[in-house]
């Protein structure tokens, strides 16, 4: 029996094609973010030079990555993400969840959804 290993996104890289579903091209990976687990709990809370600022948000607020809803970008902090410089002139560049990668074969990362359920960068 051969067994079957999820894609993880730490094997994406800069640059690599990435198609949807549908195996319509989106664009190319412009940055890979590895997940923090940890980045949602409030432990050293005390110590942040911010008083009363939970360390999720302060960096969601001081790095400019994910460019999204508050929310939404401190769950892919969490998760981690690719970051897509998407196809054409006036499209928005796209962000993908770990969960979203279907497969990567050779330097193409195939995703199980398509560009509508992808959020757009802000």
């Amino acid at each position: 029996m051969h067994a079957f290993q999820e894609p993880v996104i730490d094997q994406v890289q800069s640059g690599m094609k990435v198609v949807d579903s549908d195996g319509q091209e989106l664009g190319t990976v412009e940055f890979v973010k590895l997940g923090d687990p940890g980045a949602a709990t409030t432990e050293g809370q005390e110590s942040d030079p911010r008083p009363g600022v939970v360390p999720i948000l302060a960096d969601v607020f001081t790095d400019p990555e994910p460019d999204l809803p508050p929310a939404l970008a401190a769950r892919l902090v969490r998760t981690g993400f690719l970051k897509v410089d998407a196809k054409g002139l006036f499209s928005r560049d796209l962000y993908v969840t770990p969960d979203q990668v279907a497969r990567i074969d050779g330097n193409v990362v195939h995703l199980s959804a398509g560009r509508g359920a992808l959020a757009k960068e802000s």
